[in-house]
């Protein structure tokens, strides 16, 4: 690669490769992050290119492989642009057949994904039910780029947002141009409690520490069931490559560092490949595109602690201490890393960025609510028919996003509630599903907007036992330093144990209730003030199940194994599947007769209950 010398080099190179594309010709599309690979996209890849190779189609085919494109649900799937025909589920000898239909012009109606509403089989991908109600701001990127090929996202626009925000200051004359943007759009960061963007890198603009300035990007993804960043930094790195280049020529940071743990090795080959690409042409670096900003990011591994989220645990590991918070102030915009002032976004903060000044802060302003604008990106699962990652405007409704996003209960049993927010966040009943995406009403009910985690939970999730789970996650994650935190979370963890087991007591929800309101009030950092929320909104919400536990050692949902038996009613048609699926051979019966469960055997681990077709196991 040929450094780039000046802002006019770039923009050469923009219109050439834009010039050298030939919309016209069928691009086969398959997403290959962790999600598609998992599912068997690559099969699909090496078929793809054995074929184009083999027939010699590589002037008429072309291939793309790119990262998630959100449906993961529908993993591995192929799309086909231009006419963006969207093939689900898609199988080796499918491959084959969807390659040669490419070549004669012609499309395979039997592989359409089937909407299950109207029993109606779709072709294009944006008139799906799933896509058609999003936004896609930022995921709609990830299937027009190749993360690992700079000029594939150049010519779709990519640094462009960097080469106009450094002209509109020089020909200006105004410093301040991009972070007054930034503050125009309103963008709130995407990874915890939403303060604005634009006023934490004026604090940093503001700086004047003669030793340089830091920038640090996020992407400790610690939540159970999140994967937005993950997605973004797998399909499309340079986005926040550049978001990153732009916040340090608007702040006037010397240094840039990506904290990413250690789980996501595609992420990080991907980031890597992206660094050295962009160093390679001129985007970091000296004097960059013939100014005199100076600029560079260096990636940093962490070893994927819970507590490195927060931002003054993340400037400990970065700086190869225990990562634990510290008391504030002073802030890390005033002594942060290594002692200088330090600002931290997180991954999907910072790839907005190029998105504000393309479109301009005043477009950027008009998607959302007045106080919560633009799109945020959730990650959707658990009992829900369409799961992967969405991406919708600040201020749609969790019913909008649950049903008509998600399609609903995964099977016949209705949803209960959805929690938000990773374990630090709340569990919010379906009967409040009218409440409206944004970090207010969230914290009005005792949840959080977090990094984007969202989980969908039915009638067979019980809610005690939610509560347990990530009060074991969060004890377990605590860094030990505040003593309310440290052994706060143990003793919620204890109690809520001991009334799934049918060992509680009313004076155990009393108990809780306080311990949780003084681990809320009295800890150090962020993670322990909102580790309470499971307990407290389950508790506010769902008080009944915890006195069914209590009073009459129940599990109403049938989770919880102490308070629960498992029996099989007349509905069996003696198949034998939940017979030969019992790990425990607690089942007996002979074919076409009615079976039975013994109770002595049984370990209520709920395999009979799911494989069973006839809902003849019984949970009481």
């Amino acid at each position: 690669m040929d450094r780039l010398k000046s802002i006019d080099d770039f923009l050469i190179l923009q219109n050439r490769l834009v010039a050298n594309r030939d919309p016209r010709i069928p691009t086969l599309v398959i997403p290959a992050g962790t999600c598609g690979q998992a599912s068997g996209a690559n099969d699909l890849i090496r078929i793809t290119k054995r074929e184009i190779l083999r027939r010699k189609w590589t002037d008429q085919i072309h291939l793309r492989i790119t990262g998630c494109h959100g449906f993961c649900e529908m993993e591995p799937s192929v799309l086909v642009e231009p006419r963006r025909v969207f093939y689900p589920k898609i199988g080796p000898k499918d491959m084959v057949r969807i390659i040669e239909a490419v070549a004669r012009d012609e499309v395979l109606e039997e592989l359409f994904f089937v909407d299950q509403e109207t029993n109606r089989r779709i072709e294009k991908q944006d008139e799906i039910p799933f896509f058609k109600k999003q936004i896609r701001t930022l995921l709609s990127f990830n299937e027009k780029v190749d993360p690992i090929r700079i000029y594939n996202y150049i010519e779709n626009g990519g640094y462009l947002a960097m080469a106009l925000a450094m002209a509109k200051v020089l020909l200006n004359n105004n410093p301040q141009y991009v972070v007054e943007e930034v503050k125009a759009s309103g963008l709130r960061g995407r990874g915890g409690a939403g303060f604005h963007t634009g006023l934490k890198w004026e604090l940093l603009e503001r700086q004047t520490n003669g030793n340089g300035k830091f920038i640090i990007c996020n992407a400790d993804e610690g939540d159970p069931g999140a994967y937005m960043d993950r997605s973004l930094l797998e399909g499309n790195p340079h986005s926040i490559i550049e978001g990153m280049i732009i916040g340090a020529y608007g702040t006037g940071a010397t240094d840039g560092i990506v904290y990413v743990r250690n789980e996501y090795p595609l992420a990080i080959k991907h980031l890597t490949i992206a660094l050295r690409q962009a160093r390679e042409l001129g985007f970091l670096g000296e004097k960059i595109l013939g100014t005199d900003f100076s600029f560079d990011i260096k990636l940093v591994k962490g070893a994927g602690a819970f507590v490195c989220g927060e931002e003054t645990a993340l400037i400990k590991s970065i700086e190869g201490k225990m990562g634990e918070p510290r008391q504030r102030p002073p802030y890390p915009v005033q002594k942060g890393l290594n002692g200088k002032p330090t600002i931290i976004n997180n991954v999907e903060t910072w790839a907005n960025i190029p998105v504000i000044m393309r479109a301009g802060a005043k477009n950027f302003a008009k998607i959302g609510t007045e106080k919560n604008s633009g799109t945020k990106i959730f990650s959707l699962v658990g009992k829900i028919k369409n799961t992967g990652l969405v991406e919708v405007p600040m201020g749609m409704t969790l019913g909008e996003v649950v049903y008509g996003i998600g399609g609903g209960p995964a099977g016949n049993t209705e949803i209960k509630a959805v929690q938000t927010g990773g374990p630090s966040g709340g569990c919010i009943p379906a009967s409040r599903f009218d409440l409206t995406i944004d970090y207010e009403s969230l914290k009005g009910l005792g949840s959080i907007m977090g990094s984007g985690g969202m989980i969908v939970m039915d009638e067979h999730t019980c809610m005690v036992d939610v509560a347990r789970y990530f009060m074991n996650f969060l004890k377990d994650e605590s860094c030990g330093k505040c003593f309310t935190c440290r052994k706060g979370t143990q003793r919620m963890y204890e109690i809520l144990d001991d009334i799934a087991t049918g060992k509680g007591t009313l004076g155990s929800l009393d108990l809780l209730e306080e311990l949780a309101t003084t681990v809320k009030d009295t800890t150090l950092c962020g993670l322990g003030q909102t580790a309470p929320n499971p307990v407290l909104s389950t508790l506010r919400y769902f008080r009944n199940e915890y006195l069914e536990h209590i009073e009459h050692k129940r599990c109403p949902a049938g989770v919880c194994k102490e308070l629960i038996t498992y029996s099989i009613n007349k509905n069996c048609t003696g198949c034998q599947v939940c017979l030969r699926a019992c790990s425990a051979e607690a089942i007996t019966g002979k074919k076409k007769e009615l079976h039975a469960i013994d109770p002595d055997k049984c370990i209520k681990c709920g395999t009979c209950r799911s494989v069973c077709k006839f809902d003849a196991v019984n949970v009481r």
